[in-house]
């Protein structure tokens, strides 16, 4: 009796795919069928509006329907007024110079307001940050001064500082501290221990550590308390504006109350909005300067 060696034949309906297996049915120069098909994504494959339409078809929805409730009087214009006639307000506001001078006393004060903000947040954040003492020292005052309203102190500032431009600017200038002070301290305090022990292997001192692996780690962070501070530095001049003001966005806003103008109401409140999110536009043109070593998720 002999016994075969040579390997059992697959049935036709064998799909195991072992290697040696060969269709004698199949032309071998057929290259056609052996081509790979780039498997395209299923997100790729959709149709997509450019960006900027669909940024810009929430706002213009929200036009045509303010419009549409005008039109049919759903909205009275002592409770709100058009968009064709605030538009004719903002163009006449301009063409006379009071709404140009209001801007720019009103970008003045927030400047300065941020400026000193930036200062003391950022100061008191390097040494909360950097020194265990430091820490200690101000931290915790830092941390109960957060928790108190700063409209709640304008009586205080009055006091302290008359109804000139002093009180309107600290106002600001409280606002906008806080948000940069713990954003750059969580940013020095969140830097990698692994980093820096390993700028230490590499012969830093302690001011090239900061400098070289510290400061850029806590950079983020900084950016994005820039960003914090400028939404409440707008935020802050409304109010400060509302004390004693001959000047500014604010100054005509109190005076179109006081006569029931809710289109010029609604042309400060829109300028008002402009001019933070330019700000912010600012801010995040910086932050993708800054921060192009740090690539990042951007959405799909």
């Amino acid at each position: 009796m002999s016994i075969s060696h040579a390997p059992p034949q697959n049935p036709p309906g064998d799909i195991s795919g072992k290697p040696g297996d060969v269709d004698s049915s199949r032309p071998v120069d057929d290259v056609s069928e052996l081509e790979l098909v780039p498997i395209v994504p299923s997100s790729a494959r959709r149709a997509r509006l450019p960006r900027w339409l669909r940024r810009t078809s929430g706002p213009v929805l929200l036009l045509a329907l303010w419009q549409l409730l005008s039109s049919t009087h759903v909205l009275t214009p002592e409770v709100l007024a058009s968009p064709g006639t605030i538009a004719g307000v903002a163009r006449d506001l301009f063409a006379d110079g009071s709404l140009t001078n209001a801007m720019g006393v009103s970008l003045q004060r927030v400047a300065l307001g941020l400026l000193f903000g930036v200062v003391v947040g950022v100061g008191l954040a390097l040494v909360s940050g950097l020194f265990q003492v430091g820490e200690d020292l101000v931290d915790a005052s830092v941390q109960m001064l957060r928790t108190v309203p700063f409209v709640g102190l304008i009586p205080l500032f009055i006091i302290w500082f008359g109804i000139g431009e002093a009180p309107k600017i600290a106002i600001i200038t409280l606002g906008v501290s806080f948000p940069l002070y713990l954003n750059v301290y969580a940013g020095i305090r969140g830097v990698d221990s692994q980093l820096v022990e390993a700028g230490e292997s590499l012969g830093l001192s302690r001011w090239g550590l900061v400098r070289h692996v510290v400061l850029p780690g806590a950079l983020p962070g900084a950016m994005t308390g820039l960003r914090y501070s400028l939404g409440i530095a707008w935020l802050a001049l409304v109010f400060a504006e509302q004390i004693n003001a001959d000047a500014g966005i604010g100054f005509l806003m109190v005076q179109a109350r006081d006569f029931l103008r809710t289109d010029v109401i609604v042309v400060c409140l829109i300028v008002y909005a402009f001019l933070g999110l330019l700000a912010d536009f600012v801010v995040r043109t910086l932050e993708r300067l800054l921060l192009q070593w740090r690539p990042t998720f951007t959405g799909r």
